[in-house]
This record gives C-alpha cells, sequence and structure tokens, in this order.
C-alpha cells in the first residue's frame, strides 16, 4: 500500500470518527497505532517511522481544523503512556511525566506526535478525558475514553492492513424506568 494511501485512510477514517462522536473545538481524541499492523506485521515487531508519520498526518491535520487535541499513545513498553499538546495536559490537568518515546520504546506513531506537536509532553494517564479515539492495530485505547465507551461503525475499516476499531463516549444513563433521555447523546 502506498503511504498516501495509508495518509488518505488515517483522515477520513478520523474526519468519520470526529463527525460521529460530535466532537467540538477542546475535546481530547485519542490514537493507539501499530505501524507493524498498518504493513501487515505482528504488533511491536516491524516499526515504521515513515508509515506513522503518513498515519499522523492524516489524522492531525484533520483534529487540528476542528481544535481538537490529539493524544498519541505509546506502547506498553511506556506503560501506554501519552504525548499530548502542553495545553490539553494544563486543559485537563493530567500529570507530566518524564520520557520521550522512541519508535523500539513508545513506538513509531507516539515518536512521531512527540516530535510533530508544537509544544509535546508526555502524561501517564488521561484520567478517562479522551472524547473519543481510534485504535489502529489492536493497541486497546479503551482506558482513555471517558465512560460510557460505546463502539463507533465507520466506513473505513483498516488502515493499510491493520485493523480500526473506533469508539465514542456517551454520559452515563442514570434513573430507571421512568427516566427520559436525550436523543442526541445516546
Amino acid at each position: 500500500m502506498e503511504i498516501s494511501e495509508i495518509r488518505e485512510q488515517a483522515g477520513k477514517a478520523a474526519a468519520l470518527v470526529c463527525d460521529a462522536a460530535g466532537l467540538r473545538a477542546g475535546d481530547l481524541f485519542v490514537v493507539g497505532c501499530s505501524s507493524s499492523e498498518v504493513c501487515g506485521e505482528k504488533i511491536g515487531t516491524h516499526s515504521s517511522v515513515e508509515v506513522a508519520e503518513a498515519v499522523f498526518e492524516g489524522i492531525y491535520g484533520v483534529l487540528r481544523e476542528r481544535g481538537v487535541y490529539l493524544a498519541a499513545q505509546c506502547c506498553e513498553h511506556l506503560n501506554r503512556a501519552l504525548v499530548v499538546e502542553r495545553a490539553a495536559c494544563e486543559r485537563f490537568r493530567l500529570d507530566e511525566v518524564n520520557v520521550v518515546p522512541q519508535p523500539k520504546a513508545g513506538g513509531s506513531f507516539a515518536t512521531t506526535a512527540y516530535k510533530r506537536l508544537s509544544d509535546p509532553v508526555a502524561v501517564d494517564s488521561l484520567r478517562q478525558s479522551a472524547s473519543a479515539g481510534m485504535d489502529i492495530g489492536g493497541t486497546l485505547i479503551g482506558m482513555h475514553i471517558k465512560p460510557v465507551v460505546v463502539p463507533l461503525r465507520i466506513a473505513v475499516k483498516q488502515i493499510g492492513e491493520a485493523v480500526l476499531l473506533c469508539a465514542r463516549r456517551r454520559p452515563k444513563f442514570v434513573g430507571g424506568s421512568r427516566a427520559v433521555y436525550n436523543e442526541k447523546l445516546l
């Protein structure tokens, strides 16, 4: 698959998730990406900075246009820490940690985010602050999204060779059998 196709798939998927989740400026969007899986290899075995850069460019272009913050999840070697803009760290009161992701310790996608964001910081957790996200290649992002996490089915099913799973949050239901719910929040 061509790099330009990967960039296009990533951008299209990000736009679809933003629309389906009803994201607004200032929301937080988490992405976990295995560049190995995008290349058709087993997660963690064939990290590719070139592929990660294409995925990042596709997603980040869409998010930046909408004023949505990106949170790039690192791999398990960094305990799934995340790279965010300092402004997002401050807005969501996240705890900064001292680590600089590398392709083999953090992953190529988080490494790219750290290099490309204007004022990047690493944080240990989002404390379930994200409103939506994309899991590219089985990276397990659900822990970062506000409850209740709801799967999203979008037209883009994969990026490169990687399976794409998307999710959004919805407010918790309270009440009982007599409760009436806002249809727009379902």
